[in-house]
């Protein structure tokens, strides 16, 4: 298995090496994009591997103190630190590590904005003046690879070089990871790519409510080498009562203002069975959406 990449256009490039798969958009100067990319690239091979060669710490809880090496790695368990003793372990925060080591190597003159978008974890580099906006996709489930048109999302908003925001990323029961809870999605704004994939995946835990109509598994039964061992994941929910699903949300918003009021948060959205929650950002710049919000899907755009 051989990391593999794909010029999309003159600004995007799509990389992919084994699980992990990142598109790579960054606008400015072009000989300092060329290098950029060229640069963020030659790490992005080196990635897997040394995530691999710790991947048995990688699994297990956070406790006591890091024994992790690579920086990746190290990242990722930093990220997930302030949320024990809650049960976490450092994958809650692979993917938004991934994209904010990358980010680094486009914090150069002559780049005006990039992102680097590893499946909807997102870490973004804005010079002063500049902006990104970002769209939401509510439910992934009616998502359609067929669809080779625009995209239509449910909402989108605006990240300015004057807020403190450099990550975005979204959890949910239908995403690619497991969850406890049953949030369609949840997108969290934060500092950076690692903070925002570490928290999104504790909100969304946290939309939860006990109902027949909610199924689940344990994760060593759905997935053999899961980090969450024999712990009860999220596998089906049926349609729930609106009260339900409004308890589920209300659970997820007070958790998620918990960790506003900690400082480990920008803001957040919280979407369950067509109904949403906005957390509103506590300072005055704050990323408002243009539509019933939901799940990051893939796609940053000015």
């Amino acid at each position: 298995m051989t990391a593999q990449r794909a010029a999309l256009d003159s600004h995007r490039w799509h990389w992919n090496h084994g699980p992990i798969d990142i598109v790579a958009e960054a606008y400015g100067d072009a000989a300092a994009v060329a290098a950029a990319h060229d640069a963020a690239w030659e790490r992005f091979r080196e990635v897997l591997s040394e995530l691999v060669g710790e991947l048995w710490l990688l699994r297990r809880p956070v406790d006591g103190d890091c024994a992790l090496q690579g920086p990746v790695a190290r990242r990722m368990w930093n990220a997930c630190a302030p949320f024990r003793p809650t049960f976490i372990t450092p994958m809650a925060a692979v993917a938004g590590s991934v994209a904010q080591e990358l980010i680094g190597f486009y914090l150069r003159p002559g780049i005006e904005r990039a992102w680097l978008n590893n499946g909807g974890d997102i870490a973004l580099h804005l010079a002063p003046g500049q902006s990104a906006r970002v769209g939401l996709f509510a439910d992934i489930s009616r998502f359609d690879l067929r669809d080779t048109g625009r995209i239509n999302v449910d909402g989108s908003f605006d990240i300015t070089a004057d807020m403190p925001v450099r990550g975005v990323a979204t959890s949910g029961w239908r995403g690619r990871s497991f969850s406890l809870g049953i949030a369609d999605s949840v997108t969290v704004l934060a500092a950076t790519g690692s903070q925002a994939d570490a928290a999104t995946t504790i909100i969304a835990n946290a939309v939860d409510v006990q109902d027949a109509g909610i199924h689940r598994r344990p994760a060593s039964e759905c997935k053999d080498d899961s980090d969450l061992g024999d712990i009860p994941v999220t596998v089906g929910v049926d349609v729930l009562a609106p009260a339900q699903v409004r308890r589920a949300l209300d659970a997820g918003v007070a958790r998620a203002k918990a960790l506003q009021q900690a400082g480990l948060i920008h803001s957040a959205v919280l979407v369950c069975q067509n109904q949403y929650r906005l957390v509103e950002p506590l300072c005055s710049n704050a990323a408002v959406p243009y539509a019933a919000p939901a799940m990051a899907v893939g796609s940053v755009f000015a």
